[in-house]
């Protein structure tokens, strides 16, 4: 196994343990554990638990080492009431300006949401029902909006990941999907409509208060 595969593994068992509710908001990452776990070295740990630092699941702290990141409800409630500010408007000006091809591409996008949807593929569907909104402000050129969007995005990944249910993720694919129709159909009114009522279908499923067990690396690992 050559290094990328090997930190690649490390990242999916980690982001399945945070999101399976096996890992406890706070635990510590040690190193060391992590690294005879997988048979691997901490060079290779390291650099697993900085993509992990990237996607917001984690935080590094200085002398201390990796803990997984702790979300938190309020800052989750002012996320969403920013994006529903943002993406009510890019909404507006996609169902305006958007050629063909852009809706097309929007279109491939949704269809990839749907397979990782019905595959059980938790971290892959949530990347692609975060990365939908950021597609469009992509597709639109405007790259400033795209990186705001993606940083709000990955503020309340971790508390999607851990809190939202399979059902309600599913339901996120077939927001996007109605989305979707009301834009081909060029209803600017419906398509906004839909994006505000989605993003907050989001927030009012995030079961905020949900037990999580365990902190123990290797039982939650296992």
């Amino acid at each position: 196994m050559d290094t990328t595969t090997a930190t690649r593994s490390i990242v999916d068992a980690l982001t399945k343990a945070i999101v399976e509710h096996r890992l406890h908001p706070g635990s510590k990452l040690a190193e060391q554990k992590l690294a005879d776990h997988f048979g691997v070295s901490r060079t290779l740990v390291r650099q697993a638990l900085f993509q992990l630092a990237q996607k917001r699941l984690i935080r590094m702290e200085p002398a201390r080492g990796a803990f997984v990141a702790t979300p938190s409800g309020e800052e989750a409630k002012q996320v969403f009431a920013v994006r529903r500010m943002l993406e009510a408007e890019m909404t507006r000006n996609f169902v305006r300006n958007a050629t063909k091809a852009q809706i097309q591409a929007l279109q491939e996008h949704v269809a990839q949401e749907k397979a990782a949807v019905q595959r059980g593929d938790v971290a892959g569907r949530t990347d692609l029902l975060g990365d939908f909104h950021v597609r469009m402000a992509d597709l639109m050129g405007n790259p400033v909006l795209g990186q705001i969007l993606g940083e709000l995005i990955s503020r309340c990944s971790l508390i999607t990941l851990m809190y939202q249910s399979d059902n309600a993720a599913e339901h996120s694919a077939e927001d996007h999907a109605a989305i979707l129709k009301a834009i081909v159909a060029k209803d600017e009114t419906l398509a906004v409509q839909l994006m505000e009522d989605h993003l907050s279908h989001v927030e009012a499923s995030l079961t905020l208060d949900r037990k999580l067990p365990n902190s123990d690396i290797a039982m939650a690992l296992a």
